[in-house]
């Protein structure tokens, strides 16, 4: 767990960044209704949670720096007997002041009447623009209220920034405090995997498999998935975003776990794929050894001075032979790759960073991802080959779905492979779920 002085260093941080005359205005999660009166357990917003590290609703952190003085100010909700007894304790403005080495705490009751106050004659304001509808009406209105004040000396911002411009490039470089969080969470995501194959038999529903997996995830402190978890058998697996995982898992089937645990605010995501009855088929067996094959090049040149655009050119090419080799396509390989015929089997990309979001922010410079790798930088590298039942080549490749996927650091001479405690070599597979029969 990351505590307060690592979120004031990155108000610091951020601060030193940021215009002189100016004010930076960040807002909380709001509450979801899941129906009725009832609401979907609250998750913080990302980059309010990245400064403060406070995990309630109704909550706007601003920043000041005006003539090289900085300012952290919190609006929160006050202390409430009633709703506390209802819904929970909160932190209140006191124990706010204690806790997250603030300057000053104000009730949220107050924002609207003093926030005009306190951005009065900033030249530049920075908000995270488009994030939520709310915030971006309670911005106009702050905006328009210093406009309409000009007689009464108040004076609104002339220049208007996107503050995730700065907050996305900060968030793509893990500290080291962050990294072992990450580490943390891609553990107990790596056990969770691995219960899942020794739990696995046929007959059971794709429910069941993700029962265990988020059993795990909670006995470990890791109460929730980082995303909806994908369960898919058979011909499920081909489905990208699948997240029913209500079918019956067939004797002879594959099946796609797309899993991972947010800890503390930080996400892991695991891809593995494996054999319902716990023995590949030669043809499964196949097109897994042509993913895997892919995965283990590309994680190789994740390295300082590397691209994904690199390693995704290094998959495309090994999977397209490996496709021609085993007879699932034909022709020929430069024709093949010149048409990109690899898209009907393997059609999304091979990466994207990770962090308090599981597709987390940053700048990729380009939609090929050519940005270059730099220590620090954590990712996922997950290719796949995607091959369903209405797919036109031999009925014995149809309906096989895999998909392998790690979370890796970039360090300073390579990488790290944070997920590397969840087997995926087929004999590691293999003797894995033999050891529940």
């Amino acid at each position: 767990m990351l505590h307060q002085p690592f979120f004031s260093a990155r108000r610091k941080a951020l601060l030193e960044r940021l215009d002189d005359n100016s004010a930076a205005i960040i807002f909380a999660a709001s509450e979801k209704t899941r129906s009725s009166d009832t609401e979907y357990h609250f998750r913080q917003d990302s980059y309010f949670y990245y400064l403060t590290g406070f995990n309630e609703p109704e909550s706007v952190l601003l920043l000041l720096k005006h003539q090289g003085v900085t300012q952290s100010i919190l609006f929160n909700r006050d202390k409430d007997r009633l709703q506390e007894i209802w819904h929970g304790r909160r932190m209140g403005q006191e124990q706010a002041l204690k806790a997250f080495e603030i300057d000053q705490a104000i009730s949220i009751t107050e924002l609207e009447q003093q926030l005009p106050l306190l951005v009065n004659g900033s030249e530049t304001l920075y908000t995270c623009q488009g994030e939520s509808a709310n915030d971006h009406t309670m911005i106009k209105v702050l905006m328009n209220t210093l406009r309409q004040g000009m007689r009464n000396n108040q004076r609104a911002p002339s220049v208007q920034i996107d503050l995730r411009l700065i907050l996305d490039d900060m968030r793509l470089f893990k500290q080291n405090a962050e990294v072992e969080v990450m580490r943390q969470a891609a553990k107990i995501s790596c056990d969770a995997h691995t219960r899942a194959m020794k739990f696995c038999q046929a007959g059971q529903f794709e429910y069941q498999l993700e029962a265990e997996i988020m059993h795990e995830f909670a006995r470990n402190g890791a109460r929730f998935a980082a995303y909806n978890s994908i369960v898919g058998g058979g011909d499920n697996a081909c489905i990208l975003h699948y997240t029913e995982n209500e079918a019956l898992l067939n004797d002879g089937d594959l099946v796609l776990i797309d899993a991972g645990c947010e800890l503390h605010g930080y996400a892991a995501d695991i891809t593995r794929t494996f054999p319902v009855n716990g023995t590949f088929s030669p043809e499964q067996k196949a097109i897994y050894n042509v993913v895997l094959k892919a995965q283990l090049a590309a994680i190789n040149l994740i390295k300082p001075s590397g691209t994904i655009k690199e390693a995704n050119d290094k998959v495309v090419t090994i999977i397209t032979q490996g496709l021609l080799d085993l007879g699932v396509i034909s022709g020929d390989f430069e024709q093949l790759m010149a048409d990109q015929v690899y898209k009907q089997f393997y059609m999304h990309g091979l990466s994207h960073w990770i962090g308090m979001d599981v597709h987390d922010v940053g700048d990729y410079v380009s939609s090929e991802r050519t940005r270059i790798l730099e220590p620090g930088m954590t990712l996922t590298i997950e290719p796949g080959i995607y091959i369903s039942e209405d797919s036109d080549v031999e009925a014995k490749w149809r309906g096989i779905g895999v998909r392998i996927e790690d979370d890796l650091l970039v360090t300073v001479d390579g990488n790290e492979v944070l997920t590397k405690d969840v087997v995926k070599t087929v004999d590691e597979i293999e003797a894995l779920m033999a050891q529940q029969r």
